[in-house]
């Protein structure tokens, strides 16, 4: 049977029943922002908010990690701000050290935690936590991973990303589709970031969202090195490639496992890249044990990045993660430099 999420995406017709209860969702939560927008206060650094609008992944957090990793290439400093899903820090906010593990700051600050240098700093209440930040002189930009509904926080610059296979399945609010907040909301995101292909215009043509045209732009995630969870090698795409058919070939079966947002993304990866594989999807950030994964651990085992940061301790020999990268292009990050040079003129002269 399928489940809600399923229905969403396939427009299933049952759904028309609920669509009194999305009407009151969708007046809710515009009371909500225009009362939490009310509380937002002015500060000195600008904020780019990368969200979404619907339940679920869309590839989101390779994005923060792509740009504030492009930020720093020019010589910004970037404080990456999240509410840190998962993480149970002994304060608030809490600043993310190196050796931060999952358990303390959740699986996908761990995971960025590896790749970025700057300040990151998690808090549920994010308004709180970038106050904490306007008081460093560490940083010149912030960067929200998600946070797009929490409108307490200012934001200068809002990102969207949604996902091309899934798109904003039948365009209603919750409950009876999987959107936070109607899709006339992305009129005033200032880019709306595509992973794949998608058209706006097919979902509630009659919303307008043709509109927004100018502002998609479509992204991959690109497909990088694996590496093995247990020992940190890597192994070129191909080369990796090759020596799990080659396994598979002589007997020996791969599995696949993922707990994120949307699984299936990451097995049609798998699928693109010609590996015969079983899979198994777990709930998003599903805190993996070892007794979970014992079948396999004398077997090859594919995984995401943010499952790997939860399952290392425990990794058997043949388990790897594909490191994928978001490919953003220039023509956006143009587009933010130029936007970001305005604001911190701006900021400049006011302090003056």
């Amino acid at each position: 049977m399928p489940s809600l999420p399923e229905d969403w995406y396939r427009g299933a017709a049952w759904l028309q029943l609920l669509r009194p209860l999305s009407a009151l969702y969708q007046w809710l939560a515009a009371r909500r922002r225009l009362r939490h927008s009310a509380q937002q206060h002015a500060g000195s650094k600008p904020v780019i908010v990368v969200g979404n609008i619907t339940v679920g992944g869309t590839g989101k957090t390779p994005v923060v990690i792509a740009l504030a990793k492009w930020l720093e290439a020019r010589g910004f400093r970037v404080a990456v701000l999240s509410r840190g899903y998962g993480a149970s820090p002994p304060t608030l906010p809490y600043l993310v050290e190196a050796d931060c593990g999952p358990e303390q700051c959740g699986d996908e600050i761990a995971m960025m935690r590896r790749h970025l240098s700057g300040v990151i700093m998690i808090d549920p209440d994010r308004r709180r936590a970038l106050d904490a930040l306007e008081l460093r002189d560490d940083c010149d930009i912030v960067v929200s991973d998600d946070g797009l509904q929490h409108y307490r926080l200012r934001r200068d610059i809002e990102w969207v990303v949604i996902d091309g296979a899934r798109g904003l399945g039948n365009g209603y609010c919750l409950p009876a589709g999987p959107l936070r907040e109607p899709v006339e909301r992305l009129l005033d995101a200032d880019q709306i970031l595509v992973n794949g292909n998608w058209q706006a215009e097919r979902t509630q043509p009659e919303s307008g969202l043709g509109q927004v045209t100018e502002k998609i732009t479509h992204f991959e995630l690109q497909p990088g090195d694996w590496v093995n969870v247990k020992n940190g090698e890597r192994l070129d795409l191909e080369t990796g490639v090759k020596r799990f058919t080659e396994q598979s070939a002589s007997g020996d079966g791969i599995q696949a496992i993922a707990g994120i947002g949307n699984p299936q993304r990451f097995f049609n990866t798998l699928n693109s890249l010609e590996l015969s594989v079983e899979t198994r999807a777990f709930s998003d950030h599903y805190p993996y044990q070892a007794e979970d994964l014992s079948t396999w651990q004398q077997q090859t085992l594919l995984m995401t990045e943010k499952d790997a940061v939860k399952c290392q301790a425990f990794a058997g020999d043949e388990w790897w993660y594909l490191h994928v990268v978001a490919s953003v292009p220039e023509t956006v990050q143009e587009t933010l430099l130029a936007q970001l040079n305005i604001l911190l003129a701006d900021s400049k002269n006011g302090q003056a």
